[in-house]
């Protein structure tokens, strides 16, 4: 599916595809990340993330994330 727009105002943020296909939304780019990808988005940037299909998807962040933005 796909996710809103948001940024996180103090952390970066890591994706790393495990399998599939998953489009992140960066600013005005998008990235398009396939199996052993991945994209680090730094703080203070809006972003989002959209599957077309069925995605595994690591992503790290410190415990002080809202994954649902700031």
């Amino acid at each position: 599916g796909e996710f809103h727009f948001h940024k996180h105002d103090e952390e970066d943020e890591l994706f790393y595809v495990v399998e599939g296909k998953l489009l992140l939304d960066v600013g005005n780019e998008t990235h398009e990340l396939g199996p052993g990808q991945g994209f680090v988005v730094p703080k203070g940037v809006i972003h989002r993330t959209r599957a077309p299909s069925k995605v595994v998807v690591l992503m790290a962040a410190s415990t002080g994330v809202v994954p649902t933005g700031d």
